[in-house]
């Protein structure tokens, strides 16, 4: 051999290559959920409107914030306010000013989450969206699905080698999927993800809503390529 079989791209007969692809599926419980909170107003003028939208904004922060460390975050995202024309008539005369605010929590207790969903619908105006559940960045399920992963493909390697009578005998690569062509990880469609809308009531009291985790799937894939000796044919 004049160069080394592990810098060849396909192997050579006294050192065969076998790739593989490992796969790894795993479904676990959600860690956070998410919701989104819109707070509206309308007046008649712009100061009216604007007065509304600052005194129910402050209701609903003030809620959110009194239930302490299970929400772990709390933004402000979009905020707007728009005069709407008349239909009629001449020039731009305003019939009234609609104003928003577009509020992210995240919490990470869901007994919270259902009771605190269930008091922001019953304020003024104020519209609930999701729940959206999810697994935190560093969650330990991602690498135990990375870890099955490259199990798999290990065993899927041997069966391949043994059914031509060989045996595996060293590691030439391990690659996330897609990172040999540099192709975007996609996300699976709609894994994790139901949302919930409800609107604001008259009646005080309102019981929690008993949501039920979403279960979340946690997908790892990678590629590997090991030389064999050579097989028995």
């Amino acid at each position: 051999m004049t160069q080394d079989a592990s810098q060849q791209p396909y192997g050579t007969p006294e050192v065969p290559r076998v790739a593989v692809r490992g796969e790894a599926h795993l479904e676990v419980d959600p860690e956070i959920a998410r919701i989104g909170i819109t707070v509206s107003a309308r007046g008649t003028d712009r100061r009216s409107a604007l007065d509304d939208l600052t005194r129910r904004n402050n209701a609903v922060l003030d809620l959110v914030k009194s239930y302490g460390d299970p929400v772990e975050k709390l933004e402000t995202g979009a905020f707007s306010i728009s005069p709407e024309l008349t239909r009629h008539g001449r020039g731009e005369r305003v019939r009234a000013y609609h104003g928003r605010v577009h509020i992210t929590a995240e919490l990470s207790d869901f007994t919270t989450l259902g009771e605190l969903t269930s008091r922001l619908a019953d304020l003024e105006l104020t519209q609930v969206d999701g729940p959206w559940w999810a697994l935190r960045p560093t969650s330990p399920a991602h690498g135990e699905a990375r870890r099955q992963a490259v199990l798999e493909a290990v065993q899927r390697a041997r069966e391949y080698a043994e059914a031509l009578g060989a045996r595996l005998s060293a590691l030439v690569e391990l690659a996330d999927l897609g990172a040999e062509n540099g192709l975007p990880f996609q996300a699976a469609p709609g894994a994790g993800m139901r949302t919930m809308a409800f609107g604001a009531t008259e009646d005080a009291g309102a019981p929690p809503l008993d949501l039920e985790p979403q279960r979340q799937t946690v997908y790892a894939q990678v590629n590997a390529r090991f030389t064999m000796t050579p097989p028995q044919l």
